[in-house]
C-alpha cells in the first residue's frame, strides 16, 4: 500500500509556485493539509519555512519542491512521478528551537524558531550582551552587532553567514554564535549540548536598545531570551535519495 495517498499542495505567491500548483492539483487531486497525508511545498526556502510553522503541531511530513530562489531545503521540481518520488522520499526529523523573551514592560513573548533564534541590535549602539548556559555564566559581556543560537538545519543559513559551524543534521548540539563582535573581539561562539538552556540577558537596554526573532517572528525592547530545544515538537522533512538534509549540509562545508 502507497504511505501517501492523498496530497496537499500549498504555494508561495509568486508566479511560479502559483501556476505549478495548479498543474499539480490537476494532475494529482487534492486534500486539505489537515486531511493530506502529506503537504508538497511550492515555493522557495522562506515558503517551505512558514510552511513548517504553520503545521508544527500536526505531524505531517513536508515535500517541498523549488519554485523560489534559494531552494536548500526543498527537492528539484518536477511535475511528472510525484507519487513514485514520495514513496521512495528519506524523512529527516528534525526539533525546533523554543525562544521565550521578556520585554522592557515586563511581558513574556513565546515563539518557535525552526532556522535560529537571533538577537539584534535595534539602534547605533551596540548591543552589550551577558550570556548564561544552565545557569553557570560563561561571558559576562559581549559588544556586538548581536547574537544567534542555531539548530543543525539552520547551521547553513545565518549562522553560516555570521561564521558559525555547520553541524550534522542529527548531531544533538546547537550553535551560538556572535554577529559582529567587538569585545571579547577574538570570541568566535560556541557548540553546545542541545539539552543546554541558553540565557542572553540584555545589558544597559535603554541604551543599547535589542530585539529578538525566533525565524520570522520578532519582539523589540527584550531584556532577557532563553532558548532551549523543543524535544517536544517533531518536524519531518522529506527528501529525495542522495539528497537529504545531512547530504545537503555536507555538501555544504565542501562548497559544490
Amino acid at each position: 500500500m502507497p504511505r501517501f495517498k492523498t496530497i496537499a499542495f500549498v504555494a508561495s505567491e509568486m508566479k511560479e509556485a502559483e501556476q505549478a500548483r495548479r498543474e499539480l492539483v490537476a494532475r494529482y487531486g487534492e486534500a486539505s493539509p489537515e486531511q493530506a497525508d502529506v503537504i508538497v511545498a511550492l515555493g522557495g526556502d522562506g515558503q517551505m519555512l512558514q510552511t513548517m510553522h504553520r503545521y508544527l503541531n500536526n505531524r505531517i511530513p513536508i515535500y517541498g519542491m523549488n519554485r523560489g530562489s534559494v531552494g536548500f531545503l526543498l527537492n528539484d521540481y518536477r511535475e511528472d512521478q510525484l507519487l513514485e518520488r514520495l514513496e521512495k522520499a528519506e524523512i529527516n526529523v528534525i526539533h525546533p528551537l523554543r525562544m521565550t523573551a521578556y520585554d522592557e514592560k515586563g511581558a513574556e513573548h513565546r515563539a518557535i524558531a525552526i532556522n535560529e533564534v537571533s538577537l539584534f541590535r535595534q539602534i547605533y549602539q551596540a548591543a552589550k550582551l551577558r550570556i548564561s548556559v544552565d545557569g553557570r555564566v560563561r561571558l559576562d559581556e559581549l559588544i556586538c552587532d548581536g547574537v544567534l543560537v542555531s539548530t543543525p538545519a539552520g547551521s547553513t543559513a545565518y549562522n553560516l553567514s555570521a561564521h558559525g559551524p555547520i553541524l550534522p543534521i542529527d548531531a544533538p548540539l546547537m550553535v551560538l554564535t556572535p554577529i559582529s563582535p567587538f569585545r571579547p573581539r577574538r570570541w568566535r561562539g560556541a557548540i553546545l549540548p542541545n539539552e543546554a538552556v541558553v540565557l542572553i540577558e540584555v545589558l544597559e537596554p535603554e541604551k543599547r536598545p535589542v530585539s529578538a526573532v525566533a525565524d520570522n517572528t520578532e519582539f523589540r525592547d527584550v531584556l532577557a531570551v532563553e532558548v532551549r530545544e523543543a524535544s517536544d515538537v517533531d518536524i519531518f522533512m522529506m527528501f529525495d535519495p542522495g539528497h537529504s538534509l545531512a547530504e545537503r549540509i555536507l555538501r555544504e562545508q565542501f562548497d559544490y
